[in-house]
């Protein structure tokens, strides 16, 4: 290859990784790592044969040396922070102000989510990022350029060679927080503490290997009438923003807020929603305050955000479905962020003696990702000195069994593979709706046939009797037989569903759907080598192995041919598709609640009728299928021109 081939070469590989790079970072990779891998070391190849290294090259991201120390940046513009509200009462204040200061005037707002990440400028010029900054002390913050650099999501050269400064937030997408905190000896209580400790990496080779992500809100100075405008620029620029609804009265924020919980909306953890002005003419004759302008309010609902203090009463150890031990808070009831609490994770027993928890301690709670209670911290001052040092046990609460401590994770297991603690939560994943749908097998009925020794494994299920089932505690007969007729429903299910329920480690709903659909029958799979699995879309290295071990071992084989004796579909069925229709080959995401519908099975007579469903819209959308409550989606579909179905056009283009 010859310079001028190579150059040609390159800027297509550079196009081809900020896409992808791009794409990533909003969740909709369409390539797997090892092509994305591929693309990147070409790249590093023709730059350094050829002496053709950019800065803004996506070789570029990692840097080579540690920092010896950060410098100071003085930011143009002060970087301040906003004014809060934990109540609807004071919104509506702060509108009444607004009016105040503005007689008159129609005021029209702007409704966003607050990401509880860490705030950042970048300084781009001629479309060039050449600084970034944190927040600091709001007048002068460090210079954590090189750690920018590193995230994926944050372009190093704009697609327009302009000079302008921005303002966001860098943050971790809470399932790649909790995968990254998963690899750590001592893991982090939430993702901003993730992102903060990231982004203060004097080397920025550790920024790189660490899953942040990042959002822009604002532009320093600019020529816009609106915000909103403003967040259409950046984008524009190719910069990450976040979604955004225009309402034109406080009525129409608060109707917003109270008909959609926006924290199901987006990646990120949210710690509030902020309102501005949109008229950015108006916030400029708005005063400002002591230390934030007066354009703009954090509303920050009090059951989203505030922590509860309670006691812990108790540590329980819990075996789930692979034998991991964890430790659980057994708490005095609490309401806390929105519903009420009786028990909270405690992740490992590391992460209880870094928080030095005690039985009897009085602790506070909160929900990590707005979700699952978790011990923050404990309230010292309130010990008296009867509480408890916590200990692992060295036998398995469950079986009685040995365990096992990982010497490269915190993690302890039990090694007894007819655990009844791990054959519980198997035989429940099983025969979950999503998998076997088995229904009546609930975790009470589970639990009596595990403990009676009546099931073994899951293929012991289809040996079950109306007699056995009506011997056990609160079984009727009638009860007993509906159960039996769910059982043997079941064996009909597809290929997909028993290759999910087999909870095969890694293999999700998503990755058992393309294995089926890849090898038609389970033996095709259980005979496949590691590279023919990989042949399978999005099968990557680390799967392939798992399922390649997986029907290599003994056990599972003798399970498997329980399974088969005892009839189950271990195939996938073929449906014949019509050649033309309105979905075949088409891209389609269906959001909201439907009323003749449940999405799931809406999700099905889509492929059955030849769609690509998938969860997320880009521009290779073509459907949306709209119910009830379909926030951002919807508003993304109507940005990118998307065609939007409700439910009755879906049922009509289907018959």
């Amino acid at each position: 290859m010859n310079r001028t081939a190579a150059q040609k070469r390159i800027a297509d590989l550079r196009q081809q990784i900020n896409r992808h790079d791009a794409l990533y970072s909003r969740g909709q990779p369409e390539i797997s790592d090892y092509d994305y891998d591929q693309l990147f070391s070409e790249l590093k190849k023709l730059e350094t044969e050829f002496d053709l290294v950019a800065p803004d090259s996506p070789t570029q991201r990692v840097g080579d040396a540690p920092l010896k120390e950060f410098q100071s940046v003085r930011h143009a513009v002060p970087m301040l922070s906003l004014e809060k509200s934990d109540s609807l009462e004071g919104l509506k204040k702060f509108d009444a102000d607004i009016h105040k200061q503005l007689p008159g005037e129609t005021i029209e707002y702007v409704l966003e989510p607050k990401i509880d990440g860490v705030s950042i400028s970048v300084r781009y010029e001629n479309g060039l990022l050449v600084q970034a900054a944190t927040r600091g002390d709001g007048q002068t913050g460090d210079d954590i350029t090189a750690n920018v650099k590193t995230i994926k999501a944050i372009p190093l050269r704009l697609s327009k060679p302009v000079n302008i400064e921005v303002r966001g937030e860098a943050f971790m997408p809470v399932t790649e927080f909790e995968k990254y905190n998963a690899t750590l000896e001592k893991p982090l209580p939430n993702p901003r503490n993730a992102t903060a400790g990231t982004l203060k990496q004097l080397d920025p080779r550790i920024a790189a290997s660490r899953p942040l992500n990042a959002v822009f809100y604002a532009v320093v100075g600019g020529e816009f009438a609106t915000h909103g405008a403003a967040l259409d620029a950046l984008k524009s620029l190719g910069l990450p923003t976040p979604p955004y609804w225009i309402c034109p009265t406080m009525a129409d924020v608060l109707a917003r807020y109270e008909a959609a919980d926006l924290r199901t909306q987006v990646p990120y953890e949210l710690d509030g929603i902020v309102v501005k002005v949109n008229s950015l003419a108006q916030q400029a004759r708005i005063p400002a305050k002591a230390r934030a302008p007066g354009y703009a309010i954090v509303f920050k609902p009090e059951h989203w955000i505030k922590p509860a203090e309670t006691k812990l009463l108790a540590i329980t150890v819990q075996v789930g479905r692979t034998g991991v031990l964890t430790p659980v808070a057994e708490l005095e009831p609490v309401f806390v962020q929105g519903s009420t609490v009786s028990r909270a994770t405690l992740h490992n027993e590391e992460e209880i003696k870094r928080k030095d928890i005690r039985i009897g301690d009085t602790v506070i709670i909160r929900k990590a990702g707005m979700v699952i209670p978790e011990v923050v911290e404990v309230v010292t001052g309130k010990r008296t000195g009867k509480e408890k040092h916590f200990k692992m046990p060295d036998k398995c609460p469950a079986c009685g069994g040995p365990v096992h401590r990982d010497p490269e994770f915190v993690a302890v297991r039990c090694e007894n593979i007819s655990c009844p603690a791990q054959l519980k939560r198997t035989i429940e994943h099983f025969t979950m709706r999503k998998a076997m749908d088995i229904e009546g097998l609930g975790e009470v009925l589970v639990d009596q046939l595990v403990e009676a020794g009546l099931v073994k494994d899951v293929a012991d299920l289809y040996a079950l009797t109306v007699e056995q089932l009506a011997g056990l505690e609160r079984m009727a007969e009638k009860s007993a037989t509906n159960v039996i007729r769910a059982i043997a429903a079941s064996k009909d299910r597809d290929l997909l569903r028993l290759l999910h329920g087999l909870g095969i480690t890694h293999v999700g709903e998503e990755a058992a759907r393309k294995l089926a659909a890849h090898f038609g029958s389970l033996d095709k799979l259980a005979t496949a080598s590691v590279e023919e699995l990989q042949h399978c879309e999005d099968i990557g290295p680390v799967m392939a192995e798992s399922l390649h071990d997986f029907f290599r071992n003994d056990r599972n084989a003798a399970v498997l041919k329980k399974l088969k004796q005892a009839g189950l579909n271990s195939k996938t069925e073929v449906r014949s598709q019509k050649s033309e229709g309105p979905f075949t080959g088409k891209t389609v995401v269906v959001t909201g609640t439907l009323e003749k519908f449940s999405r799931d099975q809406a999700k099905d007579v889509l492929r059955q009728a030849g769609a690509n469903v998938t969860d997320s819209i880009s521009k290779k959308t073509d459907y949306l299928i709209v119910g009830t409550d379909a926030g951002s989606k919807l508003e993304k579909a109507q940005k990118l021109d998307v065609k939007i179905l409700s439910e009755a056009e879906f049922i009509k283009l289907l018959a």
